[in-house]
């Protein structure tokens, strides 16, 4: 949570333009504050009598030396407002968050000239209003950020534009997901059911002994490494749409049981992964929906909130054919709503509702593994 606002020395003073501002420690703490306080004002939206309910944006005590540009003004009150809506379409599907905590580090801060760009890293976490129970009581994120810091003629620095760096998706999010380009092959491979995303959905209960799978394993091997990378494989974030996702859902289905299939690398009827090699199908959306309904190791769910512990989720953000998003799923309510852990944005324990509130024309792709 952003602590204050910390003030700097004023450069202006006896000369109407400054050369080459300097970054000094001081600037880099304030650069940090000011990034807090934006990403906390977003989360603050979410959150049942929060300081959005009060009109107390933190971002907006910062003046002077470190501050928003008023362009950036202007896009901030528009995003706290659409997270507004997010909220109320999260309590219509009875998901309520009582509090939260945000906080910001800073990982790294490079000057070129009069601009700053500054890359950090969020973790929030939320806490729902309604847990009972073994019911998740929190859900959290760690998402990553650039910022763009320009320096005015008299030498004061003004946030310009946040860019999110991650491929994926985290609850206070705005900016679209990075989708993939439609795949493509050349053996017809199978098509993935499309769920629909009503509520309540027809009772499908799930077999957990039919398999010879350990569905606990699953779910306890993704909140062990939905923010603390197991070393053993390797890190996708960054190298093109979808990131990190699929490659985390079939580590988790690999402690669970999956068996490796070797062949080719490109060869989505199999499936394998390591430190050293991994599958298309290993670490992508598309070639992992073809191999796993191939393999009959799934099948599809009509309806998505039939998911429960280890089956997996997936998404089409545009609509275009092309999936660009797998979760797995680490816990369901008795209620029936299910939980979802994934990477990119590194998430663990998201609600299915706030999934859909946050995207509700998404096609949606639900497995039963």
């Amino acid at each position: 949570m952003v602590a204050g606002v910390a003030l700097l020395p004023n450069w202006s003073a006896g000369a109407s333009t400054v050369a080459e501002p300097a970054v000094d420690p001081a600037t880099k703490a304030t650069f940090q504050k000011l990034a807090d306080a934006v990403f906390t004002d977003r989360t603050d939206a979410l959150v049942d009598g929060g300081r959005q309910a009060r009109q107390q944006r933190l971002a907006a005590r910062f003046s002077g030396d470190v501050r928003l540009s008023g362009t950036l003004t202007h896009r901030e009150k528009s995003a706290l407002s659409q997270l507004r809506d997010r909220k109320q379409r999260l309590a219509a599907l009875g998901e309520r968050y009582s509090k939260a905590n945000t906080t910001v580090t800073l990982d790294r801060t490079r000057v070129h000239g009069r601009k700053a760009t500054v890359r950090v890293t969020e973790t929030t976490t939320l806490t729902y209003a309604k847990a009972t129970g073994n019911q998740p009581k929190t859900t959290g994120f760690q998402a990553h950020h650039e910022l763009t810091f320009k320096a005015d003629r008299n030498g004061d620095w003004q946030l310009t534009g946040i860019r999110d760096t991650d491929d994926g998706i985290a609850v206070n999010q705005l900016a679209k997901p990075t989708v993939a380009k439609p795949d493509t092959a050349d053996d017809n491979p199978p098509a993935a059911a499309r769920s629909a995303t009503t509520w309540p959905a027809p009772a499908n209960p799930k077999n957990f002994s039919a398999t010879g799978y350990d569905y606990k394993a699953m779910a306890a091997y993704a909140q062990k490494y939905w923010n603390n990378y197991n070393p053993d494989y390797p890190d996708f974030n960054g190298h093109g749409a979808g990131g990190d996702c699929t490659n985390f859902v079939s580590q988790a289905l690999k402690a669970g049981g999956w068996k490796h299939v070797p062949g080719y690398t490109n060869d989505w009827h199999k499936w394998f992964g390591n430190a050293d090699i991994q599958s298309d199908s290993f670490v992508g959306v598309n070639e992992f929906s073809w191999f796993a309904l191939s393999s009959k190791r799934v099948t599809s769910l009509a309806n998505v909130y039939q998911l429960d512990v280890g089956d997996v989720l997936q998404m089409d953000f545009n609509r275009d054919g092309s999936k660009d998003h797998s979760m797995i799923v680490t816990y369901r309510s008795p209620q029936g709503v299910p939980y979802l852990t994934y990477h990119s944005t590194n998430t663990y324990n998201r609600s299915l509702a706030s999934i859909i509130a946050s995207y509700p024309n998404a096609y949606y792709y639900a497995y039963r593994t």
